[in-house]
């Protein structure tokens, strides 16, 4: 089979396709026929070894996918062949086929196709756990969503409306952000060209953002932390700017305020069942049509590091997909 590996940390350009062997399958796993593959931030990090995981050498990118089930492994009851799935894994979606663990093995919905399975399990997942369950967002509350038009930060905008709240989308360009009116923000901010604490003082009246969703760091953190409204929640998501930014405790004292973390594939160990139960409900909402992937562009696996080079240089609105 054909996959994309990476040999030695570095750049997108360094990654080669290459021809290996099929890969094995062991006791709880399943082999999946890859059909698309969704394009992370993590994938970047990864191959650059600036991600918390750093796999052996070589190993193909490639967290999250969608496709066929070829085989499973002893003790899998629950997943059969033929299957169309979606399949979670830490690496090597850049391939022909992959190997998952059963347990982040997911059918897909009927209606749902592989471009879209590839790229809706990491990004709704995060944004729909961020915001019910570690943010605790109330329908009517304003939320503030940075890098809006992004993977994770447009399914911010999707979700945070879908649960009653006014969405502020943030961005770096007037097109980004018409994408992010079009999945339903109620104000938009150029925080290249506006100021961020006083545009969001100007829509909420004074009151600022009940929640605060951040993917991004760096110095956009430094501006949004001023943005907190008294009892306010700001959602660490990620660090797409490069810099993990540091943050003065009195910022949260002084309003009352909580700094909340998320490592959304962490309750896949520690707590299976909270992701389970918000698979369901995000399907539910596929299914229904209440949400919908914004798929930017899709790429040929000989074509990866390109899809790389675009996500890192914040070319991307919403998601990139590869079809090998």
């Amino acid at each position: 089979m054909k996959a994309i590996l990476c040999k030695a940390f570095g750049e997108p350009d360094t990654l080669v396709l290459e021809d290996i062997d099929s890969p094995k399958v062991r006791g709880g796993e399943v082999k999946i026929r890859v059909r698309a593959c969704g394009v992370n931030f993590p994938d970047l990090l990864m191959i650059q070894g600036k991600y918390q995981v750093k796999p052996d050498f070589p190993f193909s990118p490639g967290a999250e996918v969608a496709g066929d089930v070829l085989e499973v492994g002893t003790g899998v009851d629950n997943i059969k062949v033929g299957d169309r799935v979606i399949g979670i894994v830490n690496q090597g979606g850049f391939a022909e086929e992959v190997i998952a663990p059963a347990m982040m093995t997911l059918p897909m919905p009927d209606s749902m196709s592989y471009e879209h399975g590839a790229v809706f399990s990491l990004v709704y997942g995060t944004s729909h756990l961020g915001l019910s369950r570690r943010a605790n967002l109330q329908a009517g509350e304003t939320l503030l969503v940075l890098g809006a038009a992004g993977g994770v930060g447009l399914t911010a905008v999707e979700i945070g409306k879908l649960m009653g709240a006014t969405v502020i989308a943030a961005a770096s360009t007037d097109e980004k952000l018409a994408l992010t009116r079009e999945y339903g923000a109620d104000h938009t901010i150029n925080y290249t060209e506006e100021n961020l604490r006083d545009t969001v003082k100007d829509i909420t009246d004074g009151q600022f953002a009940d929640v605060i969703y951040d993917p991004v760091g760096g110095d956009i953190f430094d501006a949004a932390v001023r943005c907190m409204a008294w009892e306010s929640r700001y959602l660490v998501i990620g660090f797409a700017s490069g810099r993990i930014p540091e943050l003065a405790a009195n910022r949260v004292l002084i309003k009352n305020s909580s700094l909340v973390g998320l490592y959304w594939g962490a309750y896949a160990f520690k707590n299976p069942a909270v992701m389970q139960n918000s698979f369901q409900k995000l399907f539910q909402w596929y299914s229904e049509g209440k949400v919908k992937p914004h798929i930017d562009r899709s790429y040929p696996l000989a074509d990866a590091a390109q899809a790389l080079i675009a996500l890192g240089s914040r070319q991307a609105k919403g998601k990139l997909v590869i079809i090998p």
